[in-house]
């Protein structure tokens, strides 16, 4: 007889488990903001993690106060360029772009990803029309060492403001320019972060669900799952766990703190001894995400806007040491 109270095996949330169609993840959907003109995203390089001794800056930690030992994540990250301005607006559809700006001189190299823009001025439109603002922008991984990449991947980050007048200046003014994760978001405050996590190939049912094994006297088989399902429906439900793509998948993990933020001038304080495994050293800008972030090292992963911050952000951070101690044979 079965179990009248079977807990489910693999949570539906993250269905379909299929490989993401893109290395970099997709930002789909944007808060709104606190009403500062600044921009909602930023990407960078995972680089690994250390861990750093610090003072515990949560309020209702029962260790609050207190020096503690906690796991950081190292992410490089090298300024973005401008590429171009975008206007959308609000339409029968959805949101739909009706001016775009392109910046006068681009790198040769993202004409590797796009064709060149013929008209790079489009026409004027009314703002009162506009409804959103957004930069499209590229990243310059020829400056990083850790990283065999030299093209570009391009995406766009919103603009938010208070009126759609001073997205529009904001945007303008970094037209063609380059965009510092200082724009973006200080030491203290929250982040989400979006990226493809460590693709495992085609796995069975048990490591893919973690379904339990059937009984040692089970016939021929027993990393499989006991029954398809019921006869009636007479087809195999999607909620069957089965065999398929394990990882490599879209993942977005809310709320991680900005730990540091330093500059390329201070890339020694997180480059360890022998470099990163799989990786190398650290020559750009760099950031320290509380905890593990998902993907592996050298993989693109973006930072957005927090969606669900429930928690204010932490005004003083005290960081007393940063390990650089080999993680070789870790």
């Amino acid at each position: 007889m079965a179990t009248p109270h079977h807990p489910r095996r693999g949570s539906k949330g993250y269905y379909p488990r299929v490989r993401a169609k893109r290395e970099h993840g997709y930002i789909r959907s944007w808060p709104e903001g606190d009403g500062k003109v600044k921009i909602q995203a930023f990407a960078g390089y995972k680089v690994g993690m250390t861990h750093v001794h610090m003072v515990d800056y949560r309020k209702s930690s029962v260790t609050a106060g207190q020096n503690i030992s906690s796991a950081v994540t190292i992410v490089e990250v090298p300024p973005l360029r401008v590429a171009a301005m975008r206007l959308y607006a609000e339409n029968s559809e959805g949101m739909g772009v009706v001016s775009e700006k392109w910046a006068e001189k681009l790198d040769e190299s993202i004409y590797e990803r796009i064709t060149k823009p013929k008209n790079k001025n489009a026409p004027s439109v009314n703002p009162e029309e506009v409804s959103d603002v957004r930069l499209i922008v590229y990243t310059m991984p020829e400056s990083v060492t850790g990283i065999p990449k030299k093209i570009p991947e391009i995406f766009e980050v919103r603009v938010s403001g208070e009126s759609i007048e001073q997205k529009i200046k904001y945007a303008e003014s970094k037209l063609g320019g380059e965009l510092r994760f200082s724009e973006f978001a200080q030491a203290g405050q929250f982040v989400d972060v979006i990226g493809v996590t460590k693709g495992k190939g085609f796995t069975g049912h048990v490591e893919r669900f973690g379904v339990k094994l059937l009984p040692r006297k089970n016939r021929k088989h027993r990393r499989m799952i006991g029954t398809l399902g019921p006869w009636h429906p007479n087809f195999v439900k999607e909620t069957v766990p089965q065999a398929g793509q394990m990882g490599y998948q879209q993942r977005t993990v809310h709320n991680i703190r900005v730990i540091k933020q330093g500059t390329a001038e201070e890339a020694s304080l997180v480059n360890v001894k022998g470099g990163h495994l799989g990786y190398g050293l650290v020559r750009n800008d760099f950031v320290l995400l509380h905890g593990s972030i998902p993907g592996p090292s050298k993989r693109l992963i973006k930072m957005r806007d927090p969606a669900r911050q429930d928690i204010s952000d932490a005004k003083e951070l005290k960081i007393n040491y940063i390990s650089v101690e080999s993680k070789q044979g870790d």
